[in-house]
């Protein structure tokens, strides 16, 4: 056996990049002008000046690359690749708008293997085409990732993605995590492909969750691929929720004893940096999707200083909207300076290094990529040098190439590419890859999107069903609403009628904001901050409440069904969901064309008329400021038939409180705010 795999190595091809200017990223930062790296199968074995290197090696084919750059393939060190089918559909969004507002709706209603198949082809074509040789993935269904991957001949972290709750590829976090095993039993040793464990980010996870993807990411020795502290409200959700920063709180459950891969790290403190420094974590710094999506700019000098090793991605191509490391690089040589007022910080070469050699120590691939060194993978790229953007040629010292490759080079300048000792770019083409099918098939998947998202754009419903969380209640509402001068006697009715049977009663501040949109006739959307200030105890006695704001989003009707002579209102009930977002979340989401706002001070009752359940509120606005406080009267049904009966005992009701017909109220209290 041993003979032959000694006659194995002997017939692999020799071959052999000549006369270019070799950019080596080694240990000495080596550039050599006339310079020659020959390859034998997958992996470098020379590298030095042609002069001396071609001589030792006379049987090698040699290309002739002389007026161009031979540098190490780049490494893209942060992505979601099938996300290519998603750029340019919703831009200058906030993050949370964008990501939870339309990317996961479109998502789930999108995402299959054939979606991630033909959307990481798209991105693999991006990428050769612009010099990069490996990437460092999470998304859903990865094992087409890798397989799309591995098929255009790139190398890949490919990390499944685990959530806490449901997602495209799984229903829950165990059957993600199920499906995580056997995707990391498939590719465990491939080659090109490193498969890896991939819990999104603290805020999408559980304690259980995370121990659950360390203990898988040790069984089988993978890596972690993880957002941390992307957003300043990451980090302060995560105070608030857990005590801690997201990365101590990931310190915690002992996450970094596997080998992490922490994606953008941007609003990061110190006492992080020397725990990511020390347990030897990754970084992916990602400049112009944090640019884009206002997340901020990560401080990559000091985490450098720290001793970490800080790589360079692009995001998903749906938050950047390319995968073009040059443009990458570029930003993060330049925003340091500005950041910090200094023109030394970052130099060229250094930013280089984050896109190679530091690259792969930031994803633990430093053994066999991210530089030109014998022993190391044959991941080449070659530039040309002869645009007039790249002239003249200035070789005072090697400082010149890197501020050429940093603040002039494009990814158009790539002529060729290999990895693992495979050209798959000649001459700007790439070879692996059918171009015009990976076309046709996303441009079929974009339309269907595209047709999905402007309907979903003109139904208010549409929109509150794509973030989650709506209830449909009962399907009938009547209400009647009523001015009163005297909210002492309606009280006093309220608790001496016979009839009327108090179940609870509470005293409440409620802030509303209501979403207009160019009339009512699509809808209004109520966002409700409901704070319980006292309510009713056993013995009968209000007591005081300390509890935290009910928050809701309620679409309320655009039509009435019917109106009664007694100004009783029989409308479609409403559709209630929990707002868990912010106010500011839900107004760039929905972007009403009108904004108005409601405070009152709400006395309600919960009582049984005659055996039916009524809400009687005793309403005090003080916004707008009304002299006079409401009498407002609802119930709800799911029969037409019940509304109706319902309607009569609500007249009972407004005739036991002595409401007069001039004192009924037909509209709403937004439209006392118009």
């Amino acid at each position: 056996m041993s003979q032959q795999t000694s006659q194995e190595k002997t017939q692999k091809p020799l071959w052999a990049l000549a006369y270019g200017t070799v950019v080596t990223m080694d240990a000495q930062r080596r550039v050599i002008p006339e310079g020659a790296v020959v390859v034998s199968g997958t992996d470098i074995v020379a590298v030095g000046p042609a002069s001396e290197v071609l001589p030792r090696y006379p049987e090698a084919d040699v290309l002739d690359v002389r007026d161009h750059l031979v540098i190490p393939g780049l490494i893209n060190a942060h992505t979601h690749v099938p996300m290519s089918i998603l750029r340019g559909l919703v831009d200058d969004q906030r993050l949370d708008v964008w990501l939870l507002g339309y990317m996961m709706p479109i998502e789930r209603e999108f995402v299959d293997p054939e979606f991630v198949r033909w959307g990481t082809l798209l991105s693999c074509l991006e990428m050769i085409r612009g010099g990069i040789t490996t990437f460092c993935d999470m998304y859903y269904f990865e094992d087409q990732v890798a397989t799309a991957a591995a098929e255009a001949g790139m190398r890949a972290i490919c990390g499944q993605t685990i959530l806490k709750f449901p997602s495209p590829d799984a229903q829950s976090y165990d059957e993600s995590l199920a499906y995580a095993r056997d995707f990391i039993q498939k590719w465990k040793g491939h080659e090109l492909i490193t498969p890896a464990v991939a819990p999104h980010a603290p805020y999408t996870a559980t304690d259980d969750m995370m121990r659950q993807c360390l203990e898988l990411a040790l069984e089988f020795d993978v890596p972690v691929h993880i957002h941390l502290s992307e957003t300043r409200k990451e980090v302060e959700d995560n105070y608030r929720e857990r005590g801690l920063p997201p990365i101590l709180w990931a310190e915690t459950l002992d996450l970094f004893r596997a080998r992490v891969i922490a994606a953008h790290c941007v609003h990061i403190e110190e006492r992080e940096m020397r725990v990511l420094a020390g347990h030897r974590a990754g970084v992916a710094h990602n400049p112009t999707s944090n640019l884009k999506l206002a997340s901020g700019v990560a401080p990559v000098v000091q985490m450098r200083k720290a001793g970490i090793a800080v790589g360079i991605g692009t995001d998903g191509p749906a938050s950047n909207n390319d995968q073009d490391l040059f443009e990458e690089m570029r930003l993060a040589a330049l925003l340091p300076k500005g950041m910090l007022g200094d023109p030394t910080a970052l130099p060229a070469q250094e930013a280089f290094a984050m896109a190679t050699i530091e690259g792969a120590r930031a994803l633990h691939l430093d053994h066999i990529i991210g530089s030109l060194e014998p022993g190391k993978r044959a991941d080449i790229v070659v530039l040309a040098w002869d645009g007039p953007h790249a002239w003249p040629h200035h070789q005072v010292d090697e400082h010149n190439v890197y501020s050429h490759l940093v603040y002039t080079a494009h990814a158009g300048d790539v002529r060729h590419v290999w990895i693992n000792g495979r050209q798959v770019l000649r001459d700007g083409e790439v070879l692996t890859v059918d171009v015009e099918r990976v076309y046709a098939e996303t441009q079929q998947i974009a339309e269907r999107i595209g047709q999905f998202l402007q309907k979903r754009e003109a139904s208010l419903l549409d929109k509150l069903l794509a973030i989650g969380g709506l209830e449909r209640s009962e399907t009938f509402e009547i209400q009647v609403k009523a001015r009163i001068t005297n909210p002492a006697h309606i009280e006093q009715v309220l608790q001496n009628d016979p009839d009327i049977e108090i179940v609870k009663h509470t005293v409440r501040q409620q802030y509303d904001t209501y979403f207009l949109f160019n009339g009512r006739r699509h809808g209004i959307i109520r966002y409700r901050e409901d704070n319980v200030i006292r309510t009713t105890e056993e013995r009968g006695a209000l007591a005081p409440l300390d509890v935290e704001p009910i928050y809701t989003l309620t679409l309320l009707g655009p039509t009435h069904e019917r109106e009664y002579g007694n100004s009783i209102i029989l409308s479609r009930s409403r559709f209630t969901a929990p707002a868990v977002y912010s106010l500011r979340f839900y107004r760039e989401y929905f972007q009403p064309t009108q904004v108005r706002e409601v405070v009152k001070w709400r006395n309600r009752y919960r009582i049984r008329y005659k055996g039916v359940d009524f809400a009687v509120n005793i309403d005090k606005l003080s916004k707008p400021a009304q002299e006079i406080s409401f009498l407002e009267i609802k119930s709800r049904t799911w029969s037409q038939e019940d509304a109706l009966r319902k309607a009569g005992l609500a007249t009972e009701l407004l005739e036991k409180f002595g409401i007069r017909p001039e004192a009924l109220v037909r509209g709403e209290y937004v439209d006392l705010a118009d």
